[in-house]
């Protein structure tokens, strides 16, 4: 009755043809993600909504990891990245270049992603966006918080107060590409 599809039934581009697709107008940007895994997730979901570039800062582990290419499953051969030993710096350079910088941070004023999610609020699909994901424990550094032009909260009703990054990756990336 649902016979899952084999991977050869999906149509999906190989690495090369997957390069030379039209791009999303969002950069991804890690700020001090510790954990591989959660770096190579961050690859695999970027590579999943065709994020443009992925910009790894500070303590953010880069590829080749075996730790990365176990989560990103070959993705990070696919997504276009760089490093910066700095995020403020990676931040402004984009602000420089005529990026949106969005955080994905709780913060005063903070967007819902529901204003995304229900047609409150939409990307111009002519405008160049930075999305930034934070560390695991402290969140997005507030130097980079103060840069961005709004923060988005993905709302919550249990009894912690985050989400782990990839997942958060995964919702907003969703959100924003809708």
């Amino acid at each position: 009755m649902f016979r899952k599809l084999l991977n050869s039934e999906l149509g999906r581009p190989d690495i090369e043809e997957y390069k030379s697709l039209p791009k999303s107008p969002v950069t991804v940007i890690l700020d001090n993600v510790r954990s591989r895994h959660n770096i190579g997730s961050a690859f695999r979901t970027s590579d999943a909504f065709r994020v443009g570039h992925i910009v790894l800062c500070g303590i953010s582990s880069t590829p080749p990891s075996p730790e990365i290419h176990k989560s990103a499953l070959g993705a990070e051969f696919s997504v276009e990245w760089s490093y910066r030993d700095n995020t403020v710096d990676a931040v402004k350079e984009l602000k420089d270049k005529g990026y949106t910088i969005i955080g994905v941070e709780q913060t005063e004023n903070s967007v819902s992603t529901d204003d995304f999610l229900y047609g409150k609020r939409c990307l111009d699909p002519s405008g160049r966006y930075a999305v930034i994901f934070g560390n695991e424990v402290h969140g997005i550094s507030q130097e980079a918080v103060d840069l961005c032009d709004f923060t988005l909260e993905i709302p919550q009703w249990g009894t912690k107060h985050s989400l782990n990054v990839s997942v958060a990756i995964g919702i907003v990336l969703y959100v924003l590409h809708r």
